[in-house]
């Protein structure tokens, strides 16, 4: 699917919601405000920073700094090489795909019109706080986009650690400029299908 940046004055599409992390001593709900700050369709690629707000041990919002590909079978399948397609199947909206991944990986699929964004993002460094915050970021976040009407969902997967996962209800973009026209995602990060 070719894009080009579209002009907008929101240069970020801004999202909040809940993650909810179970820990060792009990369960917790953050806030979280997820903030993606660039996006190449093209490569496959988009970036960004979360912020998790009222963190135990953590006296501020703890920032991140993220970066993820966007399965889209061109630049990215649903497998990394390390790990099979099993975290994908969390999501009710792979279900239609699983067959056809399991098959050929999903090379043969074409998602350009599937109403679902499927990305892996995987922090690489806190922005204002230091490692000794509490937090880890050693895993990834297993994410789907919904373009009918613009929610997140995704899990936190540390191979050391519990899933962590996000609430889709209440992870909502903020800019109110997610529109879907047909199955098409029209606007993420500012951008657009070519036309």
């Amino acid at each position: 699917m070719p894009v080009r940046v579209v002009e907008s004055s929101t240069p970020s599409q801004t999202f909040s919601g809940t993650q909810n992390v179970s820990g060792l001593q009990k369960d917790e709900a953050w806030r979280v405000n997820v903030c993606v700050q660039g996006c190449d369709l093209e490569h496959g690629y988009l970036c960004g920073t979360m912020e998790a707000l009222n963190v135990p041990m953590a006296d501020t919002p703890v920032v991140t700094f993220w970066e993820g590909e966007i399965v889209d079978t061109k630049n990215y399948t649903f497998f990394t090489g390390k790990w099979e397609a099993t975290h994908w199947t969390k999501f009710t909206s792979f279900s239609p795909l699983a067959s056809q991944v399991e098959a050929d990986g999903g090379k043969s699929l074409d998602l350009s019109n599937y109403p679902y964004l499927f990305m892996r993002w995987k922090e690489q460094y806190f922005v204002n706080v230091g490692t000794d915050c509490g937090l880890t970021i050693a895993g990834f976040y297993y994410v789907c986009f919904s373009c009918s009407d613009g929610s997140i969902n995704g899990f936190y997967y540390d191979p050391n650690s519990r899933y962590k996962e996000f609430e889709s209800s209440l992870l909502k973009n903020q800019n109110k400029i997610l529109q879907n026209q047909g199955s098409k995602c029209e606007h993420v990060a500012g951008i657009a299908p070519e036309v």
